[in-house]
């Protein structure tokens, strides 16, 4: 067996900058998981709001056990994300990675975003069965996926509704104002259709996906607060001839992972009035890889679509579409399905997802 490292052409300084990368591949991997587990623990939050805090007294404002903090504490500080003083015992968050850590940095806090390594990881043994049969999964595989989906969409696209979203349609405000019909088609959580309900009282608000559990919470909220301008419905997309008349139809994230995109897509046409619109949220890559390589979040863009986008539609029968899919992709299949005149924006706060301005 030849020694790879005694060929001429193998570069020694090349291979050792390989393994000190992945060393680092290594390192970073395990800050995601445990930048999520802080994140969900309330770690970054207690840190962003009190500077110069010992592990005990983190322990406490936390509610979290101290020996096992400890523990997370050596992770973020070893990884430069809080700093240490030794005779003190004190830890630190900077505000400057405060700023992107802690739940009042919405839209920006990439600990929201971390959350989605746990939900790939938990599909990996089911996942590493399909790569050799080719079969699909279903939502039932998934730990948290909702629960994250609606965290990442929360501050994506709910946030931003009134700010920077709504104001891409000319008009759209005033005409919610005065009062619309408005649906929502794969609503997820239904976030996003409950801050309009509570925005625009005159306006009627409709959120349709295939899963019940997805927005029973919000259901729960919003007849807890007696909005009566919202219902939802758990109904299969993919096979639904007609659904009612809607001025304004929103899908945020949700054509690419369909049993039938194109299906989806006429139905959402067929569900519009004359001088209705469709406002469409999804991934803004590019379906050319090579146009992909200087993606910042094009590595994880990719994972998160191998382990849930494909395996998601083709268990429904579909296509297995992806997450990047591409805008090339999309504008086709608007314009195939007679959405003449389609607008594709890039939003300053949302570098990951392309938005699309569709009427009919």
């Amino acid at each position: 067996m030849t020694d790879q490292t005694q060929d001429p052409i193998f570069d020694d300084a090349k291979a050792e900058a390989f393994a000190d990368r992945f060393v680092g591949t290594l390192n970073e991997a395990a800050l995601a998981v445990m930048t999520s587990l802080g994140h969900r623990a309330g770690l970054f939050d207690a840190l962003a709001a009190n500077a110069g805090l010992t592990s005990e007294a983190l322990a406490r404002k936390a509610g979290v056990n101290e020996r096992y903090l400890r523990e997370w504490l050596g992770v973020m500080v070893t990884s430069g994300v809080v700093t240490y003083d030794p005779k003190a015992r004190s830890y630190t968050l900077p505000p400057e990675h405060a700023a992107y850590l802690n739940r009042a940095a919405s839209p920006n806090n990439m600990a929201v975003t971390t959350q989605f390594i746990g939900v790939a990881a938990s599909v990996e043994e089911a996942m590493l069965e399909r790569f050799r049969t080719g079969e699909g999964l279903c939502y039932g595989y998934f730990d948290r996926f909702h629960e994250v989906m609606a965290e990442d969409s929360a501050q994506l696209a709910v946030a931003s509704l009134a700010e920077a979203i709504l104001p891409i349609v000319p008009g759209l405000t005033e005409r919610l104002e005065d009062g619309i019909d408005v649906a929502d088609f794969g609503c997820g959580g239904g976030q996003a259709m409950l801050r309009l309900a509570r925005d625009f009282p005159n306006s009627r608000f409709h959120g349709f996906d295939l899963c019940a559990d997805a927005f029973a919470a919000t259901d729960a909220e919003a007849r807890a607060n007696g909005i009566e301008n919202l219902r939802f419905e758990a109904l299969d997309l993919s096979s639904a001839q007609s659904v009612g008349k809607f001025d304004l139809v929103t899908a945020f994230d949700a054509v690419h992972d369909q049993a039938d995109p194109s299906g989806f897509l006429a139905l959402i046409h067929r569900s519009l009035r004359k001088g209705g619109m469709f406002l469409m949220q999804d991934i803004g890559g590019s379906r050319d890889l090579e146009k992909n390589i200087g993606n910042p979040f094009a590595p994880l863009l990719y994972t998160i679509s191998s382990m849930h986008c494909p395996p998601i539609s083709i268990g429904q029968g579909g296509p297995g579409l992806g997450a990047m899919w591409g805008v090339e992709t999309a504008e086709e299949y608007l314009a195939a399905t007679g959405f003449t005149s389609v607008e594709t924006h890039r939003l300053p706060h949302d570098p990951i997802n392309a938005y699309y301005v569709a009427p009919v």
